[in-house]
């Protein structure tokens, strides 16, 4: 009998902590849904001739009856997308830019991360650790006039001739190296702190025991802390690999349009880029939805193809 009662009031208090836990997470669960799930009905516009909301039809009957009073057109908005002579430009820049961040964030990360592990004083290392992740927390609209005070030809502190060029927002060269290095300066220290963070779980009678064999630094780095880094390294790359086709609108859109013409706009269009203006020039609602979800359906694809891979090279490192 006490057996019994002591089982149901675990339980009870095992409930009321399950409970607890329930109310702090609902938040995030009722705007997980509100945000993300409830708005994929709007995907229904992508088979049809959708453009801008019939305003009286709306009020009289309701938008989601407007969206259904539309003809269905099948993959024709996808067949307008792909015939767009601007669609294999934007598909390309994506997909270098993406590749660039990914391959060039995760490595340089990493070795920042394992630089600040070095700092033996604790007052520097905070200190280096929040100047880079304050860039993080900078807007892209913010950063764009920083750019503008930084290359414009007229009252800039960099003058164009020093590379050889009239005006950086008037040629497109310079704009993939200025568009990779302000990505990598915004977004790298939030990658060096998930690192950081890593390693400095990893236990610390490992790099003891191998300084004891004789081992020096970078030894250690190689044997101890790249495999123990191995694991998040792998999962950041496998989320990164799912929004490969997914640029940063803010990054694309605001630091070009400070002062850049269309030779500027032709050399950072990417798919996100170019859902904006086509949504604006044709109203066709239907057109730039087909667009977002082929683009999330690639990525869907892409992190799917990946996490495989993983999964039979290293189950332990895959996410599902």
């Amino acid at each position: 009998m006490k057996s019994k009662l002591d089982t149901l009031l675990y339980r009870l208090r095992n409930g009321k902590k399950t409970f607890t836990i329930t109310l702090m997470v609902l938040p995030g669960v009722i705007w997980l849904i509100l945000l993300r799930y409830v708005p994929m009905f709007g995907i229904i516009m992508a088979f049809k001739d959708y453009k801008l909301p019939n305003a009286r039809f709306v009020k009289d009957h309701g938008y989601i009856a407007d969206i259904f009073d539309r003809d269905w057109i099948g993959l024709g908005n996808f067949q307008l997308l792909f015939g767009n002579p601007m669609t294999g430009r934007m598909i390309r820049n994506t997909l270098l830019y993406n590749s660039t961040f990914i391959i060039l964030g995760a490595l340089i990360s990493v070795v920042f991360a394992i630089l600040l592990t070095e700092i033996s004083k604790k007052f520097a290392s905070r200190l280096y650790q929040t100047l880079m992740f304050f860039p993080y927390f900078i807007s892209w609209v913010v950063v764009s006039y920083f750019l503008m005070a930084m290359i414009s030809s007229k009252h800039g502190l960099i003058d164009p001739a020093m590379f050889g060029l009239r005006d950086f927002f008037q040629q497109a060269e310079p704009w993939p190296f200025i568009m990779v290095f302000s990505n990598i300066w915004k977004m790298t220290g939030y990658s060096t702190i998930l690192y950081l963070a890593a390693i400095t779980g990893i236990d610390a009678t490992q790099y003891e025991a191998a300084a004891i064999d004789g081992a020096g630094k970078w030894q250690q780095v190689l044997h101890i802390t790249l495999p123990n880094l191995r694991t998040i390294i792998i999962i950041l790359f496998i989320m990164n690999i799912g929004r490969i086709f997914n640029a940063d609108f803010g990054q694309f859109w605001a630091l070009p349009q400070q002062g850049g013409g269309g030779v500027v706009v032709n050399a950072v269009e990417v798919v996100d880029t170019f859902v904006y203006r086509l949504m604006k020039t044709s109203v066709n609602l239907g057109q730039s939805t087909a667009v977002s979800f082929f683009q999330n359906l690639i990525g869907f694809c892409c992190i799917i193809t990946a996490n495989t891979i993983v999964r039979r090279v290293d189950s332990e490192s895959a996410l599902f």
